[in-house]
């Protein structure tokens, strides 16, 4: 999923040589967009039961596609001076900034003078953050023992039972996610070409259908707090065997669901293709305006609690987070996002060696140069 600077990019233009794969921005495009809509449905889902049902049937696999992509992307990542520089500019200063930019929000916004600032509890969408900096961090363990999976399903397992671990961080959500993130460290692109097959594409078609029907039918029997993963089952008033069965049961569910969501992602490259690789101002500025129309009443106007108008309101929340995905937004936010900060770092002995190295290559290139004009 992502950037070395940024839980949404870890490629670079080119990276060892090639192109960036244009399945993977569309991928990371496509699931912004439909975070996007979902909290835009949240002021509205409680009018229609159809909604819903949407909003549960997406929730059970945008974040989980974002978590995989993430994790396929920090496979490499290790505890090399440049990589933790980058771990820090692009997860931990945003997440810091933003942290402090909501609840002054919505001081200002809400009227709330007494809001309270906390690093310490994520504030709407920077609870993720927070999850991408403590997975990219431990990567170098996932990728040294046995059997990831199965453990970080473990500690999943044993998270929805421990109401104890309280809401510091966003643990719980950090933990019950966790099992998404190795995943994808250990999937390899074979992998994903699986899915991205004829066969697989048309059969995505019956079951997106037939889960949708069975989220309807849920809507009224099931608690929507399980697709948040931030709560143990006591906390959610059920017995405490229930969390790990549901760990295990929305594993299953989210990987199905997922696998169909990318068997559709296109290809080839596509319009939108570009503006996968700005995922991150998508994500984290969309919060702004949603939570603004949630403290100014804007969600309350009857006619958005009809048909048309919960249409209207998913059509402009995906229009709204495109345009926060493109070049000229980056260019304003990227002070925020991707600091470069190299004030703050020692320069690192082996990237200096390296700049010696290419300066010299340059200077016996140029010298080589002057011989053949002179020759």
């Amino acid at each position: 999923m992502p950037s070395p600077r940024s839980p949404q990019s870890t490629q670079k233009k080119k990276q060892n040589g090639k192109q960036r794969d244009a399945f993977f921005d569309n991928a990371k495009y496509l699931a912004i967009v439909l975070v996007a809509m979902g909290h835009a449905w949240e002021p509205l889902k409680s009018d229609s039961r159809i909604l819903e049902a949407a909003y549960q049937l997406v929730y059970a696999f945008h974040m989980p596609a974002f978590i995989i992509i993430s994790g396929y992307f920090s496979r490499s990542f290790d505890m090399r001076p440049d990589r933790l520089k980058r771990l820090i500019t692009g997860v931990a200063v945003p997440y810091i900034i933003f942290e402090t930019a909501y609840p002054l929000f919505k001081r200002v916004i809400d009227n709330d003078p007494h809001q309270e600032i906390s690093l310490l509890d994520p504030w709407y969408l920077t609870w993720f953050l927070v999850a991408l900096f403590v997975w990219r961090l431990t990567t170098p363990i996932w990728n040294l023992v046995r059997r990831p999976l199965p453990l970080a399903l473990g500690l999943a397992m044993l998270a929805t039972v421990t109401p104890e671990i309280g809401d510091d961080l966003d643990l719980q959500r950090v933990l019950q996610f966790l099992p998404f993130f190795v995943l994808g460290l250990v999937m390899k692109p074979e992998h994903f070409h699986m899915v991205r097959t004829n066969a697989v594409r048309i059969a995505s078609v019956p079951v997106f259908a037939v889960a949708l029907a069975f989220s309807w039918w849920a809507v009224p029997r099931m608690n929507t707090a399980w697709f948040y993963h931030r709560d143990s089952a006591q906390e959610l008033g059920a017995p405490w065997w229930t969390g790990p069965v549901m760990v295990l049961a929305m594993f299953g569910c989210s990987l199905v669901l997922t696998a169909c969501f990318f068997a559709w992602v296109p290809r080839r490259h596509m319009w939108f293709t570009a503006l996968g690789a700005g995922t991150l101002y998508g994500y984290l500025l969309h919060g702004f305006l949603v939570k603004a129309g949630d403290y100014r009443g804007w969600f309350e106007a009857s006619w958005l609690h009809h048909p048309a108008g919960e249409i209207a309101v998913t059509a402009l929340a995906a229009a709204v987070v495109t345009v926060l995905c493109t070049k000229p937004v980056q260019r304003l936010f990227r002070f925020a996002m991707e600091p470069k900060m190299a004030w703050a770092f020692k320069r690192d002995a082996a990237e200096l060696a390296r700049e010696r190295q290419n300066a010299e290559r340059r200077a016996r290139e140029s010298e080589r140069e002057r011989e053949k004009v002179n020759a």
